[in-house]
């Protein structure tokens, strides 16, 4: 029983490899895919399984201001000028269901910590301003924990009730398991994980669908703020994989019944900001007390040409997102000067490609465009001092290419570029005497370089 007790400790210690936290989205590139799932740590208690890795590295914004950000990036990936990053720690404990189509249950839980964790614990922030004092490596997320469930119904029907990632998207939270190392436009710019309910149905090899209830994006609480009401999401997906496997067709959507309580997938400026900040593209703001609505559908296919043996990989992700706000203005308290309806949309699509030449060296190539058209418009009471959002249209796009070298068993070092350019790309705040933030903005181009090193176990 002792070492039992003892074995169990040393693997929690230990821990893991990531199985792409289970995300709906097992779209990544086959060998990085492989890597990181098929490694892991059985406890003594059998069928319980431990996996994560360690994900380390270095970035560099070459942006000409020294408080200069990329527009639409995620925290860890804006910052300025050059910086080490302990990106995550990332644990998972899991119990999966088997493949028997009986009542059976399970579990998993997945956390994260460094310096991703930090920005995933507080998207809703404004903490993308452009400089690394923000980063926290000590930072703790937990990015799952749910209670697996299946009915013996028909071919077996799955629940999951607790917390888990988006269904919406390609690119997942685990950097290792995306073809990049910097996470997409479309990415950043989507809900990440939910609080509730999610059921999925497998009608045969070809044809899957999910449908769920969920308190709303990235939060614990429901869609709705101060108490205006009960609100809540729905979530639907259908896949289609092509007969023989080597492509597949995903659509996902969600309906909130009221504008999310966090929306941090729409990033806005800060709540300090000087007259220039108006030209600065936003999406919509992400407090009202207010109704409202939100609605997203988002759209992504790979596909592995049999011809090509597995070494190549071509995928696709579109997305269109519409909310809506009715209230007394959309910040609400001292600043809820603008009332009435306001809302916005945003669209964008990406292109991916990857090469396995051999065993140890692969390329990817990542291509994006995000775009808006933000009907709102601040209020006049301001005098255009304090904006609290952007009537600027949102026009940005970005092209990656990344080298990955599988040198080692289980250790993966990849190296990336990355341009940025489009409708005020980069912006740097800078404060004058009265403590005010005069923001401004450029066009680009916005280059960054970079390498990150993991270590699955």
């Amino acid at each position: 029983m002792i070492k039992q007790i003892q074995s169990t400790l040393i693997a929690l210690v230990a821990a893991s490899s990531l199985s792409l936290a289970d995300s709906a989205q097992e779209t990544s590139a086959q060998d990085t895919k492989k890597m990181v799932q098929n490694n892991f740590l059985e406890t003594a208690q059998k069928g319980i399984k431990l996996s994560g890795y360690v994900d380390a590295g270095y970035s560099y914004n070459f942006t000409a201001a020294g408080n200069s950000k990329v527009t639409g990036r995620f925290g860890s990936d804006t910052a300025q000028y050059g910086d080490f990053n302990l990106y995550a720690v990332k644990i998972a404990l899991e119990k999966a269901l088997t493949s028997e189509n009986k009542a059976q249950a399970g579990f998993r839980a997945d956390v994260m910590i460094g310096e991703d964790a930090y920005y995933l614990e507080n998207r809703s922030s404004n903490i993308n301003n452009g400089d690394n004092d923000s980063q926290d490596s000590n930072s703790l997320f937990l990015e799952q924990a749910y209670v697996s469930i299946r009915a013996p119904v028909g071919n077996g029907w799955d629940f999951k009730v607790g917390k888990f990632v988006s269904i919406l998207g390609y690119e997942v939270i685990e950097r290792p398991a995306n073809m990049n190392v910097t996470y997409g436009l479309l990415w950043q710019s989507m809900p990440l994980y939910y609080t509730g309910v999610l059921s999925s149905y497998k009608f045969d090899d070809y044809l899957d669908a999910k449908l769920g209830v969920v308190n709303g994006s990235q939060t614990d609480n429901n869609t709705t703020t101060s108490g205006a009401g009960d609100g809540c999401s729905v979530l639907a997906a259908l896949n289609v994989t092509a007969p023989g496997g080597n492509a597949n067709w995903s659509n996902n959507f969600q309906y909130s019944s009221n504008n999310d309580s966090n929306s941090s997938y729409s990033y806005t400026p800060s709540a300090v900001e000087g007259a220039n900040a108006s030209s600065t593209p936003t999406l919509l703001a992400d407090d009202s007390s207010g109704t409202g609505n939100l609605f997203i559908y988002n759209s992504w296919g790979n596909w592995a040409p049999k011809f090509a043996n597995d070494k190549l990989l071509f995928a696709f992700n579109a997305l269109l997102g519409v909310e809506n706000i009715n209230g007394p203005g959309i910040y609400g308290g001292d600043y809820s000067g603008v009332n009435g309806s306001h809302g916005t949309t945003w669209f964008g699509a990406g292109a991916y490609a990857k090469y396995q030449f051999n065993d140890w060296f692969s390329l990817a190539s990542r291509g994006e465009y995000l775009g808006g058209n933000n009907s709102m418009s601040k209020s006049s009471d301001y005098n255009n001092t304090w904006p609290r959002y952007s009537s600027a249209p949102l026009s940005l796009w970005e092209y990656t290419l990344t080298a990955g070298f599988n040198v080692i068993d289980n250790l993966l070092i990849r190296a990336e570029y990355r341009l940025d350019w489009g409708n005020n790309s980069v912006s740097s705040n800078n404060a004058d005497s009265s403590a005010v933030y005069n923001s401004s903005t450029s066009s680009g181009p916005a280059h960054y370089a970079g390498a990150e090193v993991v270590y699955s176990f």
